[in-house]
């Protein structure tokens, strides 16, 4: 397994699509999208941020459930890819035994920010999808965060509703 860091959420142009940016803790600093869904980045950006709400999100209502029964979040492993979808573990700790949860890795990453665990992939997946990037950062990257606060700020509460 390789450690990853969230480098942030992109927002790619013109389709407005958030972006998972992961990047290898290691090695030549590969960088891992995975593209998500807008309820799921506006909860990541917010944990990001620090941002609290008044009643708890679906994430921290997760780690409350995960805590009330005597467990703890120990780590994400992203773990493959079949047909452009992205699998992942989130590991808890409980009572001395580890116990693999399948989710998405955008929820895992939520989960993980707000738990303050570690993100992993798995050797193969980071060889199969990474991508090594030179530049050091985009010549528009005040737009690129301009467009995603603004997407942010879009964001009603509706938009989570089923």
């Amino acid at each position: 397994m390789i450690e990853m860091r969230l480098e942030g959420i992109h927002l790619e142009i013109p389709q407005n699509a958030p972006v998972l940016m992961l990047r290898e803790q290691g090695g030549v600093k590969r960088l891992m999208p995975i593209y998500i869904g807008a309820p799921e980045a506006s909860s990541i950006h917010y944990a990001l941020e620090g941002l609290r709400p008044d009643r708890p999100l679906t994430h921290d209502l997760l780690i409350n459930v995960v805590e009330a029964l005597d467990a703890q979040p120990v780590k994400l492993v992203i773990t493959k890819i079949e047909e452009n979808t992205y699998f992942a573990d989130l590991h808890v700790l409980q009572l001395g035994k580890v116990v693999k949860i399948s989710c998405r890795p955008s929820d895992g990453v939520a989960i993980a920010v707000r738990a303050c665990i570690p993100i992993y992939v798995e050797d193969d997946l980071l060889d199969q999808v990474g991508r090594v990037v030179v530049e050091d950062a985009p010549e528009n990257a005040e737009e690129i965060i301009d467009n995603f606060r603004d997407f942010i700020d879009s964001i009603k509460p509706e938009d989570f509703q089923s």
